[in-house]
């Protein structure tokens, strides 16, 4: 890709704080890990689709940041006199979404990625406001549809895969619908794609994946960070990147310990997938699930964490003094202690019309995909607690209606005060209490939901062009076998709670501690755990009080 310089134009204004400038010390201070360069008109410091290797700060002159769109620059902002470049794949080593070009002649200051890193952790006020912009500038970029471009049909499984994958991560795309953009089609004949072939996701407006699997798209855009099999036994292994397991990750890696997090799919768990946390400590006016997600991931990332997407574990095996999970690609990642924090997955419906619309009009989460492909339609929510509740709001906002269907008699039992009250004084809410679902209706797609008054036993009809499922959550725990004691829904049995028999065994004699597995060394932290408080505030303090466990349990290993 050849890139022009745009025509000139000015300096994009400060509008949401994602431009903000460097003061002269600051400047100084940065150019002690750096060095300046001379620039010319036309010049490309960074492209899409590459990993950034420096840090651009502007000294003088300007420069623009483009997105490619079919050959042609689309200019996203315009920057000058000591602002800096760059968004969050310059800390999470991702690959960037966006390119530079030097719009007037001038002169830069470099600062290699690895000192930036540095000196995020060793300079508090540098380090926030870095951080600040960065996570605003990734909001804009998802905003501006930035990034990689996703074609399918909204009715298919594969392309809500993909879909969701971007969601989940946080990755700046765009979804272009073969069912309604009048564009899909030309853009389809002109890259010879056929309708068998789809989806497909667009890089860098020439690169074409047909129907890629997760991996394929994780890896064109620098997402994996892959721990490979043989390096030296971990000090600790978290398996699920949900709020316990970042906590974790988070206290494990500034406590010094050699900490990997492995996730099948995305990080920030169910969680992140909420439009606003308010009930959270020290957000008054509330945090995004994907936001406090982010910020997570990176607080972990700086203290040397390792996170690895896709790093599906099947199995963990007790291997010698330490133990090895086991992943979906035959790694073994060796730790000396592991915490579970795989949380749990959403209920179906037993319903026999499920499968048949879980492809396209069945959902399990409120994310900003789904809340936009149900803008001003009617829409379905089963479910009386919190997750529920949030997805009711979130999607009230576009939807026509939403229909709120709860089993229970009133919405107190198991909700929140404050969103119940925000629930009563929302017009677009309909809340219909003691009622549960007992039929779909509808062909290729979702039109209307068959439910029952539970003391009545009368159906009615009402319509519903996509319905949201939240009524409890199974834990993700199958691939453990029979490696820790479980309880009888599955979740995973702790401290005082395991079975007398797992006890006895232990070679040290010791009762297992507080978060303590029936496995020495192994630790169960937020949903998975059995008897656990299904809140984000409890999931978070159980994966930051474990880390403490596991020192202790390090430490006695280190005297036998």
């Amino acid at each position: 890709m050849t890139i022009s310089p745009p025509a000139p134009v000015t300096e994009t204004p400060d509008v949401y704080g994602a431009y903000p400038r460097f003061s002269e010390q600051q400047v100084e201070k940065l150019a002690t890990q750096g060095t300046r360069r001379p620039v010319r008109a036309g010049d490309v410091l960074f492209r899409e689709g590459d990993r950034c290797g420096d840090f651009f700060v502007i000294l003088s002159g300007k420069v623009a940041v483009v997105q490619d769109v079919d050959g042609d620059q689309r200019v996203i902002s315009v920057h000058g006199h000591h602002r800096f470049l760059g968004e969050l794949n310059l800390l999470s080593r991702q690959v960037s979404f966006i390119s530079g070009v030097i719009l007037e002649d001038g002169e830069v200051l470099a600062v290699p990625v690895d000192r930036l890193h540095a000196l995020v952790v060793e300079d508090q006020i540098v380090g926030d406001l870095i951080l600040r912009a960065y996570l605003v500038r990734r909001s804009l970029l998802i905003g501006h549809g930035a990034g990689f471009r996703i074609i399918g049909s909204r009715f298919s499984p594969d392309t809500h895969r993909l879909q969701d994958f971007a969601a989940r991560n946080r990755l700046p795309h765009r979804f272009i619908d073969v069912e309604q953009d009048e564009q899909a089609e030309a853009i389809l004949r002109q890259l010879d794609v056929t309708p068998k072939e789809l989806p497909i996701v667009i890089w860098r407006g020439r690169e074409v994946l047909r129907n890629p699997d997760l991996g394929q798209l994780a890896t064109l855009i620098g997402l994996t960070d892959p721990v490979p099999a043989g390096e030296a036994v971990n000090d600790l292994v978290v398996i699920g990147a949900g709020p316990a397991g970042l906590a974790a990750a988070v206290y494990g890696a500034s406590e010094g310990l050699r900490t990997v997090v492995l996730d099948a799919a995305a990080t920030g768990g169910q969680a992140a997938s909420s439009d606003r946390i308010e009930n959270y400590l020290g957000f008054p006016s509330g945090i995004s699930g994907a936001d406090l997600a982010e910020r997570a991931v990176l607080q972990a990332q700086k203290f040397g964490a390792r996170i690895s997407i896709l790093g599906e574990a099947m199995a963990l095996e007790r291997i010698d003094d330490h133990y090895g999970i086991r992943l979906r690609d035959s790694t073994v990642v060796p730790s000396r202690a592991v915490i579970i924090a795989t949380g749990a997955r959403y209920r179906r419906l037993d319903i026999p019309e499920l499968e048949r619309f879980e492809s396209g009009n069945v959902y399990y989460a409120a994310t900003k995909i789904e809340v936009r492909n149900c803008a001003d339609i009617e829409v379905a929510v089963v479910g009386g607690g919190n997750s529920a509740g949030q997805a009711a709001l979130v999607l009230a906002k576009t939807a026509r209606t939403v229909r709120l269907i709860v089993r229970g008699d009133n919405l107190t039992e198991s909700m929140s005060r404050y969103l119940v009250d925000r629930i009563d004084g929302n017009r677009r809410v309909e809340v219909m209490l003691k009622t549960e679902v007992r039929g779909l209706i509808g062909e290729r797609a979702l039109k209307a939901c068959v439910v029952e008054d539970r003391l009545t036993r009368e159906r009615r009809t009402v319509p519903a062009g996509a319905l949201f499922v939240f009524i409890g959550a199974e834990p993700n725990t199958q691939w453990l076998g029979d490696q820790v004691a479980l309880d009888g829904h599955g979740f995973v049995l702790t401290g005082e709670r395991t079975p007398t028999a797992s006890r006895e065994v232990r070679a040290d004699e010791q009762r297992p501690s507080l978060l303590e597995t029936s496995a020495p060394g192994v630790y169960a932290v937020g949903d998975v755990r059995s008897g656990s408080v299904k809140r984000l505030a409890s999931a978070v303090g159980e994966g930051s009080m474990a880390v403490r466990l596991v020192h202790q349990h390090l430490e006695r290993d280190a005297e036998f």
